[in-house]
């Protein structure tokens, strides 16, 4: 067995149809679509369309809202930040604020706050200064023997 004599096997692959390359060829002149309408021009896509009846995508209630100011916040779990603290990146028992956190690279950018969030374990003492924490991430902060304080768009939306 040499590369050259390496072939597939017979029939595991097939060969594209080339269409519109002449009568001779099968697939010439319409190239299977027909003659005249809207189908047969090119760059014309119908989907959804049945027939002038009304639409599935229109018959169907519209549900749901997207609020057009709402605040997006990235997440950081205190499993990262516990990584970080043992790779020596933050120091422990630090007041962490959220330019720490990119400082550090836990977080790319803190878009309109960072919320902090309970997966993986903190076994450190470490504050922190964020815009929001889920109340199982507080419990764990606090029972490390940090704090959390909340600061900026939804601890002034509470006050």
């Amino acid at each position: 067995m040499r590369l050259n004599e390496l072939a597939d096997n017979e029939g595991a692959t097939k060969k594209k149809m080339r269409v519109g390359r002449g009568v001779g060829s099968g697939k010439g002149k319409t190239a299977g679509r027909g003659v005249k309408g809207q189908k047969s021009r090119s760059g014309v896509s119908i989907n959804g369309f049945e027939g002038g009846q009304m639409p599935l995508h229109m018959r169907l209630p519209k549900r749901g809202f997207t609020k057009r100011n709402r605040l997006a916040f990235t997440e950081v779990n205190l499993g990262r930040v516990q990584k970080a603290i043992d790779a020596g990146k933050i120091k422990s028992g630090a007041v962490l604020t959220e330019d720490d956190l990119v400082a550090a690279g836990l977080v790319r950018r803190k878009k309109d706050g960072v919320r902090l969030l309970a997966q993986g374990a903190l076994t450190t003492k470490v504050s922190f200064v964020v815009t929001g924490a889920s109340a199982a991430a507080v419990a764990a902060v606090e029972k490390a023997g940090g704090s959390v304080t909340l600061a900026g768009p939804v601890a002034e939306a509470a006050a």
